[in-house]
Parts: structure tokens; sequence; C-alpha cells
């Protein structure tokens, strides 16, 4: 609860939310949590699979290498989409590692930051595991380490500055995702006894949605089962403004996709050019993710499509 206090803390602005969601706020504060829907515990249960699935590889993981359990579960269900990835399915990939140069073992190509990249293939899960441990404890990923095991935040922002991912909010997925599930209960001993209090902390956690702020954007990461109305009624913001502000044209939310509270930028963060439209992926979540309006990305890229593996300027 600690690290979930401090992130909040540091990816607010409070003036300015409270003056622009009062009543969200107070929602969120009160002592019965806002409803969730019941769509989103239809949308959980294969997440859920995945954490009981895999919770003991990563306890194991992080008793051997001494990487947080939460970090390693977090990577897993987003890096394969709780397991449904075509890595994950067919190479037994849980966590988006390529082959990169010394790999010796069998391969697959898939679109990522560029079309037709190398990533590894296992013989099963638990090599999977394993091998994202030994990926870790490489020179390049050693200040990680220098983080108390209990404090998930630094270590995703950690994995962040270190480049494990070209997402600019890898990070505040991976936290969206511990906090949710209330993973961290996975990081110590009492917490993986206490049953019933992790329960508890799941039911209330999972109820709204932290906002965080990136290039002076607020927002929050959909959760399985989100919709712009369900996100909407939590904010107390008109569904319409709602998915104005996100260029949605239904109501559905990508899982763990960025949802805005204000108006988006015309250009991308400093330094990125381009990007490359992934597995599963559209032109919209792409501009999600860097916080770019749809129309800007797309007068960039005239004729462009839908595709994985279609590159996109954005400058």
């Amino acid at each position: 609860m600690t690290n979930f206090a401090r992130e909040n803390a540091q990816t607010m602005d409070r003036t300015r939310l409270t003056r622009m969601f009062i009543p969200a706020l107070m929602c969120m504060a009160a002592a019965t949590p806002c409803a969730a829907t019941a769509s989103a515990e239809t949308a959980d249960d294969r997440y859920i699979l995945y954490i009981n699935t895999y919770s003991q590889m990563a306890v194991d993981q992080q008793a051997q290498f001494g990487i947080p359990a939460s970090i390693t579960l977090a990577q897993g269900l987003l890096e394969s989409a709780a397991g449904r990835s075509t890595l994950a399915r067919e190479g037994n990939n849980h966590f988006g590692i390529k082959c990169h140069k010394g790999w010796e073992g069998k391969s697959m190509l898939r679109d990522d930051d560029a079309p037709g990249e190398c990533f590894r293939v296992y013989g099963s899960a638990a090599e999977s595991y394993r091998d994202h441990s030994l990926f870790l404890s490489r020179e390049r990923y050693r200040p990680l380490f220098s983080h108390d095991v209990t404090d998930y935040a630094s270590w995703a922002r950690g994995l962040s500055r270190c480049g494990y991912a070209t997402d600019p909010n890898y990070a505040s997925r991976l936290i969206a995702i511990i906090e949710r599930y209330a993973l961290y209960t996975y990081d110590t001993r009492a917490g993986r006894e206490a049953e019933e209090i992790t329960e508890f902390i799941w039911q209330q956690m999972r109820k709204t949605h932290p906002v965080r702020k990136a290039r002076g954007l607020h927002y929050v990461i959909a959760s399985p089962g989100d919709t712009y109305s369900s996100i909407a009624k939590e904010f107390r913001i008109k569904k319409k403004k709602l998915m104005e502000l996100n260029d949605a044209e239904t109501d559905r939310v990508r899982e763990w996709q960025e949802v805005y509270l204000e108006e988006k930028l015309d250009e991308a963060p400093e330094g990125v050019a381009s990007a490359t439209v992934g597995e599963g992926e559209t032109i919209h979540s792409v501009a999600q993710r860097f916080g770019m309006k749809l129309a800007a990305v797309l007068a960039l890229n005239p004729g462009a499509k839908d595709s994985p593996g279609q590159r996109l300027r954005l400058r």
C-alpha cells in the first residue's frame, strides 16, 4: 500500500485534477469504492487464471535471482496478453524477448518495433521464465537490483530507463497491472500467506483507476473489461466528451491502453520519429501510446493501414 500511495503522489497533479474531477475523487476516496462493471468480472478471468498458473514460477525466480515476483508476473501478463499472444502460444515466449546476439535456440519472426523481428522460442513456459531472469541479470539491467525487492514502482520505472521496451508508458502499464491484481503480495512471504487480506486488497484496488501523468497529459490505464462508458462514469465525465478526447469510435477500450482525460497533443515525444504497428495494435493504439491526436498521425501517414508491421511516421 505504501508504494501505491507513493506512485499516486508522483503521477497526479492534485490541484488541477481536484478542479477537474472533484466528484470522481470523492468517489475514489469513499469507504465504498465505485462499483465495477459486470463485464470486468468476465474479462478478468483469463488474467486471474494466468496469475494462478504462473505465480509460483515468479516466486521461485525471485528466490533465485532477486527479481520481484510482481514485476515478473506483470511483465508476463502484459507481454503475453495473459498467455494469448502468438509468441506465448506458439513459442512459449511470455516476455517478448528478442533473439539478440548470441541466441542459439529456436526462433520465430514477428512484427514489433520493425517488421519481421527475431524472437526466442522456448520448450516450455518455465524455460521462458528462467530466461527472463537470466536476461535481467545482464550488466545492462544491473541498476535495477539497487532497489528493494518490494519497491515494484522503482523496478518498473527502471526497466523503462534501461530500455526493456520502447513504449514510453511501459512502467505505468506494469504498475497498473500490479496494483489491479495486488501482485505485490507475492513479493513477501507475509503477503503470500495472508490470503484473506490479499483478496480484500485485490477487490478494492481493481475498482478504481489511479490517475497518471506523462508529457503534461493526465490519463488512466484501462483494465480488462473497461469501456469508455465505465471510465466516464467513474470520473463523472460525459461519455461523448471522453471518446472525443481519445479519438474513439466505439465504446470498447483496448486492455492496458491509455485513456486520456484531456486533449492529446499534435506532436510525438521528443526524439520519437516513427513507430511500428505491432501484433494486436492499430494506428489508433499507436497514437494513444504516444499521446498524439489520431488526426495528426493520419496526416503524416496517408493511406496507412491497421496491419502489423506498418511503419508510421510520427514527425
